[in-house]
């Protein structure tokens, strides 16, 4: 597949000089910017909210900033993000009382949605709501802290989202995020993924487009 995108996640990046960050890793070659929103509620970690996307799009950002909401409730966070800035817009199936309605809300907010699965939600709850979704997240760790390792069951699982978009016929896109490195992308990418989330293993790099070239020889030999 030759549209791969790497979406570095921010929660690893330097916070003191955030939007030079963002500038740096996407000049470097990144596709998008992944904004990962914990609440210290349904994950164990407090993050950032839409104050800070809305700063990086009058910092100049321009590439699409893909949010992930670890949070719940989700409706109310939904139109702040939207208005900030947000390009596309995933949550936890758990973290909302009605998912087609959150689905719903996200779509009239103007961004695109995507739906996420942690590693013990089945694939059950995609299949009423996947002719709406744009994207699927799988997570390959679980969600509230950056830096963890990539849980190997997770292949199994991205072949059968990958299954099931397929015999779908959408054209949604399936992202994995955790644990990612240029070790394991090119397998994460043969299991069916197209879009990936690194954090730690981009922004602890000395240098961004030597890290980004690593990622994108490997998924050359997928």
């Amino acid at each position: 597949m030759s549209d791969y995108v790497i979406a570095p996640s921010i929660l690893s990046a330097n916070f003191a000089r955030l939007g030079e960050e963002v500038n740096a890793v996407l000049r470097a070659g990144a596709d998008w910017v992944h904004f990962d929103v914990m609440d210290n509620h349904y994950v164990p970690n407090l993050t950032i909210g839409p104050m800070v996307c809305a700063a990086l799009r009058k910092e100049g950002i321009k590439a699409p900033i893909d949010v992930h909401l670890m949070v719940e409730p989700v409706d109310a966070l939904v139109p702040l993000f939207a208005k900030a800035g947000a390009s596309l817009i995933s949550f936890h199936p758990e973290a909302s009382r009605h998912v087609h309605r959150t689905i719903m809300l996200i779509k009239e907010s103007g961004c695109k949605v995507g739906l996420v699965l942690n590693p013990a939600t089945p694939l059950t709850v995609l299949e009423p709501v996947l002719s709406l979704l744009d994207l699927v997240l799988v997570m390959s760790v679980n969600p509230g802290f950056g830096g963890q390792s990539f849980i190997p069951e997770s292949i199994n699982k991205i072949k059968a989202v990958r299954a099931l978009i397929d015999n779908s016929g959408y054209p949604i896109r399936l992202e994995v995020d955790g644990g990612i490195t240029p070790d394991n992308i090119a397998a994460v990418a043969i299991a069916g993924a197209d879009t990936f989330v690194a954090g730690s293993a981009i922004f602890s790099a000395p240098d961004y487009t030597a890290r980004l070239a690593e990622f994108r020889q490997a998924l050359a030999k997928s």
